[in-house]
């Protein structure tokens, strides 16, 4: 009977934590690459967030979008990507839907204050 060779350390994998990932393969916090990743999985969320609650509240794209002032097809964008939207318009949208959304402002030059709209 064969037995296999047990991996030597230098062969074993080591695992990495997702963090370890994107700092490796988008790079470290605070860098331009890892700042637009991380603001492309916010504004996807958002989208998502839009889309779970319009449904909760039993509208049709187009019933949000006639609450709100805007076309169909606008509603479908914004929940698939929200990157051409104004603030003002998602504020309209999450009014009509009565819910609350909190924006998380942090300065630039400034990294330790942030602050909440």
């Amino acid at each position: 009977m064969k037995t296999k060779n047990k991996p030597q350390p230098e062969e074993t994998m080591r695992i990495m934590s997702f963090d370890e990932l994107k700092d490796k393969y988008i790079g470290e916090k605070g860098t331009p690459e890892r700042d637009a990743y991380e603001l492309e999985l916010k504004v996807e969320v958002l989208g998502e967030m839009i889309k779970k609650v319009r449904k909760e509240n039993h509208l049709t794209q187009e019933e949000l979008g006639k609450l709100v002032g805007v076309n169909k097809s606008q509603i479908s964008k914004l929940e698939r990507n929200t990157n051409n939207v104004t603030i003002a318009t998602i504020l309209k949208i999450f009014r009509a839907l009565k819910t609350n959304i909190k924006f998380t402002l942090e300065r630039a030059d400034d990294p330790y204050k942030k602050s909440m709209v």
